[in-house]
């Protein structure tokens, strides 16, 4: 059965984008069947895999508007396994159209169960907003992944989305349960990211995976070279941590529910 995860922050710049194509990568070289969902206008991800501008002529917004076929807008990469639906800038548009669409927050979802899905993973990018696209995404998806940078802002912004999960979660798509949080850009002579790690594992226990991705100047330069950091140099300290968090997430066989089914209890 294909997981489906969303990986969501509605705050920009935490490592969303950088986090989907390396763990994607990382699954893919273990042997799995990835696709990745570039559903940010802004088309990092795309960007990230060394998709060319030019060869976005089917998107992601063909997808959710369009009524295209996963087929239709999905490309390859160089990376064996793995697949990507890219954006452009068309998608900038899509919120505004989704509007007036009657089923406006299932439209990913419908165009998923329409296609014959032959992957292991599905990898979906999010804007930072929590608007219909980033609605459709949780709607779609099965699990939700939320990379956290480890700074005190960041813990503002993880109780709202956790609320907008469930609110998700008991409107829209009874299936959907929280993955895990991911510390991102983590800095081990920074006393305040220790005090963030150790807040968020108080309060979200098991939830926040064991696996820290560090700041790293060579996770920074790679997508400036259409490659995820794996590719550019599997060496560096941000690719190790890439590989030991897939490990990691592909041992979690099992999701721990809190005891209302929700995420209230996860809340800070």
């Amino acid at each position: 059965m294909t997981q489906i995860i969303a990986i969501v922050n509605n705050k920009g710049g935490v490592g969303k984008t950088t986090t989907a194509i390396n763990l994607a990568t990382a699954m893919a070289s273990t042997g799995k069947e990835v696709l990745i969902i570039d559903l940010d206008p802004q088309g990092n991800a795309s960007t990230g895999l060394g998709v060319d501008p030019a060869a976005r002529k089917n998107s992601s917004y063909d997808l959710l508007i369009r009524e295209a076929s996963l087929e239709e807008v999905t490309a390859v990469t160089p990376i064996p396994g793995l697949s990507v639906v890219p954006s452009n800038m068309d998608l900038s548009g899509a919120e505004i159209e989704l509007v007036d669409f009657d089923n406006r927050e299932y439209r990913l979802k419908v165009a998923l169960e329409k296609a014959s899905m032959t992957y292991d993973y599905v990898l979906i990018d999010c804007p930072p907003a929590l608007g219909f696209l980033t609605v459709n995404a949780l709607t779609a998806a099965n699990r939700v992944l939320v990379p956290l940078q480890c700074e005190f802002y960041a813990l503002e912004g993880l109780s709202h989305l956790l609320r907008i999960v469930n609110r998700v979660k008991r409107g829209l798509n009874p299936h959907l349960d929280l993955q895990g949080i991911v510390l991102t850009m983590y800095d081990k002579r920074n006393n305040l990211c220790d005090q963030v790690a150790e807040d968020v594992r108080e309060h979200l226990g098991e939830k926040v995976y064991e696996t820290v991705i560090p700041r790293n100047v060579r996770v920074s330069e790679a997508p400036s070279h259409g490659k995820p950091v794996l590719l550019y140099d599997h060496r560096c300290a941000g690719s190790r941590a890439y590989m030991h968090l897939a490990g990691e997430f592909m041992r979690r066989e099992k999701v721990i529910r809190y005891p209302d089914g929700g995420f209230e209890g996860a809340v800070l």
